[in-house]
């Protein structure tokens, strides 16, 4: 599943493909931008931001969300694809690497001054440059009546964090992630934790919050006991006003 973790390494291979190349084809396969053609320009630069990657290429900025199911691959120019071709949703093609993203949520081709369209409502970014830990507990504050894992969910309060890592950190935290925010005793504490974990696993392989790679999370997607006190796990749905339910995951012993 998409994170700011897993964003953060994918802007980071893409960089290290495309950094400093021209460009010798591009091929948008969505109907907005079919007809666009990048060819002949340099990429300067591509960057996460929180869950959005944004290839800037001279005076153009390419925006793709990777949503639940996309995935940005690398690859030399004759190499095989991992997915099938129906999946791509843009190619571009260096000298060097071919890099295909693979059902984006998302795809735009913005001007590169006019990137706020398509990021400027976000947060502070968790492993961004930008990171201020209090701006993000001010935005979260300042709805006292969500749930505090709502809260965390919300791109404009934090940029970064998912379905995951925010029942993740409401265990580390010890509360309920059916808590309100003005119930939380201490919001600082959980926004720094938030970064903690997303900033020790930016360039992980594999998304770690136990310490232990066997047991690599503490209560996601868990069916069984609790690691720490064996309290059988419970899930249930956290309605978002702005999104549909996902589930949270949560111990009702370690967590009050």
């Amino acid at each position: 599943m998409p994170e700011g973790d897993s964003v953060h390494r994918a802007a980071a291979q893409l960089h290290g493909a495309l950094a400093g190349q021209e460009l010798i084809a591009s091929d948008f396969r969505v109907p907005a931008y079919a007809t666009i053609d990048l060819s002949g320009r340099r990429v300067d630069e591509v960057i996460s931001r929180g869950k959005h990657l944004l290839i800037r290429a001279g005076s153009v900025t390419i925006h793709s969300h990777l949503k639940m199911e996309g995935h940005w691959e690398v690859y030399a120019p004759q190499e095989r694809w991992r997915a099938p071709g129906w999946q791509a949703r843009v190619v571009l093609r260096t000298a060097q690497h071919v890099a295909v993203g693979f059902q984006l949520g998302r795809l735009d081709v913005v001007p590169r001054h006019e990137e706020s369209r398509v990021v400027g409502h976000l947060g502070p970014d968790l492993l961004g440059p930008d990171w201020d830990a209090s701006v993000a507990t001010a935005n979260i504050e300042r709805q006292p009546a969500r749930t505090i894992s709502t809260a965390l969910l919300d791109q404009q309060n934090l940029a970064g964090i998912g379905n995951v890592y925010r029942s993740e950190v409401c265990f580390l935290a010890g509360i309920l992630p059916t808590r309100t925010v003005a119930d939380v005793a201490d919001v600082r504490r959980v926004v720094d934790l938030s970064r903690d974990l997303l900033d020790a696993n930016k360039d992980r392989g594999r998304r770690i919050t136990t310490g232990n790679p066997r047991d690599p999370l503490w209560v996601y997607g868990r069916r069984g006991p609790c690691l720490r006190c064996g309290t059988p796990i419970r899930r249930g749905q956290d309605a978002d006003t702005s999104g549909p339910e996902r589930v949270v995951y949560w111990c009702p012993r370690c967590q009050q």
